[in-house]
């Protein structure tokens, strides 16, 4: 490919620079290789235009937002917003030969992505898979991310996208991050469906006001051909009518009240939920048994099955895929069942919390015991109602860390128990393991703990270091001990 075909409609390059061919496309500096494309971008610690003088003689041609002078330059309005583009034609526009879906919101993403990959699996495609709880390009093997973000930097993305599409892939289910979205880490894509399950205090460290958090998420509505959305949620309504203003197609979802799709008569027990599901506009019901508990995973549920509806396939034909599906890693998962019951989810939020908690306060027999944490160097605002939402439900609190990063371990401690009301009792671990072993070996008949805030993962990010840790060893260690 010459730069001139790779630039064609975007903007004007110099005439010398059109037939120079093009081996590679990236913004890191230490991956450029002969006759790659250097796009520099300026990020939050490292700014690209500083390398390109460098790199001039090695590069093909040096994308700039600000003018350097170089002698093969190329300069643009938004080095970031043009760099997925650019990928995306270097990669022979991969998202165009499979149906691509996305998935947004602050809770739900990754239960609602991969029920979207396990439905379509069970139905015979070949699929694939990008979010948290790591990629699959659609042949079964699964790499976790262990650290790296919800959704790849471009260049990576845009790599996995020509990998299924020289694979085959028929369908791809990705969670959109609000950074990634802000980013612009998609070219101009056509997603399929767009999805929005809701919008709870997250990542106001990054986005610094709620408004802003939503506006990323929104942005995902600019680029999709059918919007699933969940008007359960106060900012869902507002996606919603937001997608009726632009002319997006849309499907509304609801367990709480009307919407295009919405349920009735749900039947919660611990391991699994029973409901009837209604399409308003066909007038259609259809029973549904789903391996999973909880009103928000039944929200998922649905949320699912209408993405994968929305692609052409029958709904009768994506209820019967659904309730052949065991769960998903690390959502309301139960490692332990037997005198008491252990369960681990990725609840990292308030608004995770209050609806783990909420669900399992009722089918705890005796105690509800919560083992939780805050994330180090991530939004702090939220500590204190974590705090407060935990002690609101469980009757016993062990408060532990999450991932410190380089924050002290005990400050993201004392701002979670800034939340607990006076006189409420709680312990303190900065060893989380120490924490778990403290909750398995107080646990009695008829109680459930709940290890929150890990979910699937299986690290602990301490300072620069990614440590193995792995809840669900950890409670096999437990019992083995004795």
């Amino acid at each position: 490919m010459t730069i001139g075909e790779l630039f064609s409609g975007i903007c004007e390059i110099p005439a010398e620079l059109e037939n120079i061919g093009v081996t590679g496309v990236t913004s890191d500096n230490r991956e450029v290789g002969s006759g790659f494309l250097f796009v520099c971008i300026k990020g939050g610690s490292f700014d690209g235009h500083s390398a390109a003088k460098a790199l001039e003689n090695v590069a093909c041609a040096v994308v700039t937002q600000n003018k350097l002078g170089l002698d093969r330059e190329i300069t643009v309005e938004n080095s970031r917003r043009i760099y997925p583009e650019l990928l995306s034609r270097f990669y022979g526009s991969p998202t165009k030969k499979f149906k691509l879906c996305a998935v947004t919101g602050t809770n739900g993403k990754t239960t609602a992505v991969n029920l979207c990959a396990q439905i379509t699996r069970n139905l015979g495609h070949r699929t694939g898979v990008i979010g948290t709880l790591g990629t699959d390009t659609g042949n079964g093997l699964s790499y976790s991310h262990s650290g790296p973000p919800t959704t790849p930097e471009p260049r990576r993305l845009y790599q996995l996208f020509a990998q299924m599409a020289a694979e085959g892939t028929e369908y791809c289910f990705i969670e959109a991050s609000s950074q990634a979205l802000a980013q612009y880490r998609f070219a101009a894509e056509n997603f399929a469906v767009g999805a929005f399950t809701n919008l709870t205090r997250d990542h106001l460290d990054y986005h610094g006001t709620m408004e802003n958090y939503f506006a990323a998420k929104r942005m995902l509505f600019d680029m999709c051909e059918n919007a699933v959305v969940n008007i359960d949620d106060e900012y869902g309504r507002r996606i919603a009518e937001y997608c009726r203003e632009k002319g997006v197609p849309l499907k509304t979802v609801s367990v709480d009240g009307e919407a295009d799709f919405y349920t009735e008569f749900v039947k919660l027990s611990a391991h699994k939920s029973e409901f009837i599901l209604t399409d308003r506009a066909n007038g259609k019901s259809y029973p549904v048994r789903f391996a999973m508990t909880g009103l928000y995973n039944v929200l998922n549920a649905v949320e699912a099955a209408v993405m994968v509806h929305l692609t052409g396939v029958p709904m009768d034909e994506v209820l019967c895929a659904l309730e052949k599906i065991e769960g998903v890693a690390g959502r309301l998962e139960t490692l332990y069942s037997g005198d008491f019951t252990v369960i681990r989810d990725y609840a990292h939020t308030e608004d995770g919390l209050e609806k783990l908690l909420s669900m399992l306060k009722p089918l705890a027999k005796n105690r509800l015991i919560a083992v939780f944490g805050a994330a180090g160097e991530r939004d702090a605002g939220k500590r204190p109602d974590m705090g407060k939402t935990a002690a609101k439900y469980a009757d016993v609190l062990v408060v532990t860390t999450d991932s410190p990063r380089h924050e002290s371990p005990q400050q993201t401690i004392d701002d979670v128990v800034k939340g607990i009301p006076e006189g409420i009792p709680h312990e303190e671990f900065i060893d989380r393991k120490a924490a778990i072993f403290r909750a398995l070996g107080m646990a009695r008949k008829g109680d459930v703990i709940a290890l929150c805030g890990k979910g699937h993962e299986d690290y602990q990010a301490i300072g620069d270091e990614y440590i193995h840790f792995d809840e669900k060893e950890i409670v096999g260690e437990f019992f083995k001990k004795g």
